[in-house]
């Protein structure tokens, strides 16, 4: 059973198929705390324009100073950032703005600016009060470059808290640090890129130490060599934004390469025993002995190139930078499978190699359901897995994990997406599958 393995290149053609000042208590007593908002990706990409949410809706709060109504009302969650001026009593004017509308101010925090002050709100309002009602409130007083989107019970976290929990996971894994920033900075997309080509060639745009903040892009340079460039295109980056991220590419820098040394001992069903652990680039002698073993066909599938260049793609493939793997071995400590979970921008990607002499034994199927289970732990909303048409081992494979599937193909090359959380709203028709390309990273 394989599948084919997306190189940065060919991962644009999947694709198009798919922000310290101290915290603050408020001067109300409606701010409780001062946490930090995570700004979720749930809701999907949205510019800062203050349009109603899908969500939200409904008539026009009553002014201040209304009858309460008889019974409590429906309240919704929101998560808030606006821009005002840093001078005394801005603030002050802002929350006055809100009470208007019954809005209950749950969290706040402060990035300072050169020429202003962003601050972030955690809301909860009236479900009568739109999105739209909200935003002229706030510019009325004196927010501007407001972003309003839906939140949900996730987002009552402290700072500390979260902090903590992203430093612990990627001190302990270093495959932690691209979902640690993004939980960290939230709906964004984050591409790590390697300091050389497959072919040893050395690429440009490593940034400097100090790292690079341009607005909606940040660059990071990745202690494994290269750069971590994360982009949020909907809300510009903050310099608070931009030092908690360059604080956690510092810790993984001084930890240094680093993978769990957990391991399982699997029964196969026809009996035979198979040792599942994480691999890393200590892996590497074992793998290009395994593609030795393997057949022309089964390295064709993987990979969708030239025979050659296949082992060119193992430094990529076990390095934590880009994902998480799986490696079966036998009793006898023969290396026979492994099995992907990469990082593929905000998406995520599943990959199977299988020797020819372990084929269609259940290791396919085990390495597959384990991590699938992984990428759900990290939040991942769906999984995808590019073959051909042909390698109906794997397709199989995803049957069998029992989750709603999705297919598109076109000329023999084949993406089945298996959701992992509920169907979001219909959206627009993805754009066709180009062509496949060979291969130049994977």
């Amino acid at each position: 059973m394989t599948s084919r393995a997306n190189s940065p290149h060919e991962s644009r053609l999947r694709r198009n198929w798919r922000r310290t000042r101290a915290e603050l208590a408020a001067p109300f007593g409606a701010v409780a705390a001062a946490l930090p908002v995570r700004w979720s990706r749930r809701n999907g990409h949205r510019p800062p324009d203050g349009s109603p949410s899908p969500a939200g809706g409904g008539p026009t709060a009553a002014p201040a100073g209304a009858p309460a109504t008889e019974h409590p009302e429906t309240t919704a969650l929101w998560r808030m950032r606006t821009t005002v001026r840093d001078q005394p009593g801005t603030l002050a004017a802002l929350c006055a703005a809100l009470a208007g509308y019954r809005v209950d101010i749950l969290a706040l925090q402060t990035h300072p600016l050169a020429d202003g002050t962003v601050d972030e709100f955690l809301l909860r309002a009236p479900e009568s009060v739109a999105a739209a009602e909200l935003t002229r409130a706030v510019g009325a007083g004196g927010g501007s470059d407001t972003w309003l989107e839906r939140a949900d019970a996730h987002d009552l976290v402290d700072a500390p808290t979260r902090v903590l929990n992203l430093a612990t996971r990627t001190a302990l894994d270093g495959a932690e640090l691209p979902l640690a920033l993004r939980q960290l900075l939230g709906r964004c997309t984050i591409h790590s890129l390697p300091a050389k080509s497959l072919t040893g060639r050395r690429l440009d745009g490593t940034p400097p130490v100090e790292g690079v903040l341009e607005e909606t892009v940040m660059r990071l340079r990745d202690p494994s060599g290269g750069a971590i460039t994360i982009e949020r295109p909907h809300l510009p980056f903050t310099p608070t934004e931009f030092a908690r991220a360059r604080a956690l590419v510092e810790l993984d820098a001084r930890l240094g390469p680093r993978i769990p040394h957990r391991s399982d001992v699997l029964t196969l069903p026809e009996g035979n025993e198979i040792t599942v652990r994480r691999a890393g680039t200590g892996d590497l002698p074992a793998a290009r002995a395994m593609h030795g073993r393997c057949s022309p066909a089964t390295l064709g599938l993987r990979y969708h190139g030239p025979i050659g260049d296949a082992d060119r793609y193992l430094g990529h493939l076990l390095s934590p930078r880009f994902g998480r793997t799986l490696a079966a071995y036998t009793a006898s400590g023969r290396l026979v499978a492994l099995g992907h979970l990469l990082w593929d921008g905000d998406e995520t990607e599943v990959a199977l190699i299988v020797e020819d002499d372990w084929q269609r034994r259940g290791v396919g199927g085990r390495l597959l359901r384990r991590l699938v289970a992984m990428a759900a732990e990290t939040g991942c909303e769906s999984v995808y897995a590019v073959t051909q048409s042909a390698n109906t081992g794997m397709v199989a494979a995803m049957r069998a994990l029992e989750l709603p599937l999705d297919y598109q193909i076109e000329q023999g090359t084949l993406v089945i997406t298996a959701r992992l959380s509920p169907a979001p709203a219909p959206a627009a028709a993805a754009a066709p599958l180009p062509s496949p390309a060979r291969p130049h990273g994977h």
